[in-house]
């Protein structure tokens, strides 16, 4: 019997963890966070030293690799940190909050942050176009939320149902996905996302949507079709690998996770397009893309009143 994936010493013994995430890191040896220095950190030791503790020989400053990423001024155990990267990048759809609780032993109101936090490092902070020569893009937009959401209001311009929260999405086809949580779904909005988004070389396919036939002039070439009229393939024109993940995303979001705040989506659509981004069809294994989250923490401090401002919307 093979044995558990959480069974790795980093999954379990604290010291290991420290020295999982320095070697991820650090790979060239231990930085200063406070100055940037290199080379001359030394480790503090002694019975009541803290794990992982540091003392930079530029600055003087004591630090841990907490310090600068999202686990800085946490108090739950790097291992537990670690099993729960683990687990919301090994599940397809997702892992709730209350999961996380009772695998990890710790609060709700815990287990809650830690899945924000782990969001906010699957976020992807490079701008590199999607596309280019040969390649083909799916661009498509979708509305997700309560649809009898009485609190939500439609806002001027808004289109799509009352409660329903505007999505834009960009897919390269056998590449990357991108989404984008939008005020609303209109003309101006969604041209200068896909113009900002897409390398002006690529085959742009959307529906027969007239949000798009202005911006697909700029591309190499733009074809749609057209589902109101019950086409959905039409040889190589389709958007149905957008339409799947729009589908997974769905799922996840209603199976799992259930209720999602509208200033909160910003962070569920980064965790959403970072598994995609980072799949088994890609040659990416569940201990990977742990990996390539953690590779993610660095610099995406969120402290605990963050998670409730409202995210500005394109």
């Amino acid at each position: 019997m093979s044995a558990s994936p959480l069974s790795a010493a980093h999954f379990q013994n604290e010291q290991a963890a420290y020295e999982h995430v320095e070697a991820m890191l650090w790979p060239s040896g231990a930085i200063c966070p406070h100055c940037g220095g290199v080379g001359r950190a030394y480790t503090l030791t002694g019975k009541t030293t803290r794990i992982g503790l540091r003392k930079c020989g530029h600055c003087r400053k004591q630090f841990t690799v907490k310090v600068g990423t999202v686990f800085e001024d946490s108090h739950v155990p790097l291992t537990k940190w670690l099993q729960a990267l683990h687990l919301l990048c090994s599940s397809k759809k997702g892992i709730s909050s209350h999961q996380l609780h009772r695998i990890l032993g710790v609060s709700l109101k815990t287990a809650w942050f830690m899945s924000h936090r782990l969001r906010e490092a699957m976020r992807d902070g490079t701008l590199s176009p999607l596309g280019g020569s040969g390649s083909t893009v799916e661009a498509d937009e979708t509305y997700y939320g309560e649809k009898n959401d009485t609190a939500q209001r439609r806002r001027p311009g808004q289109r799509g149902p009352v409660g329903k929260r505007p999505v834009i999405g960009l897919v390269e086809r056998g590449g990357r996905v991108r989404t984008f949580h939008v005020d609303r779904a209109n003309k101006d909005t969604v041209e200068g996302i896909v113009r900002e988004n897409v390398d002006r070389e690529t085959a742009l396919m959307t529906d027969e949507s007239n949000l798009y036939p202005g911006v697909g002039g700029e591309f190499a070439s733009h074809e749609t079709v057209c589902h109101s009229a019950g086409e959905y393939v039409r040889d190589e024109v389709h958007t149905n690998t957008m339409d799947g993940y729009w589908g997974l995303f769905k799922r996840g979001m209603r199976g799992i996770y259930q209720h999602c705040a509208e200033k909160h989506l910003h962070r569920y659509l980064a965790e959403f397009d970072f598994r995609y981004n980072n799949r088994v069809t890609l040659g990416i294994n569940d201990a990977a893309r742990a990996d390539a989250a953690l590779l993610g923490v660095v610099g995406k401090r969120l402290t605990y009143r963050q998670p409730y401002a409202t995210e500005p919307r394109l």
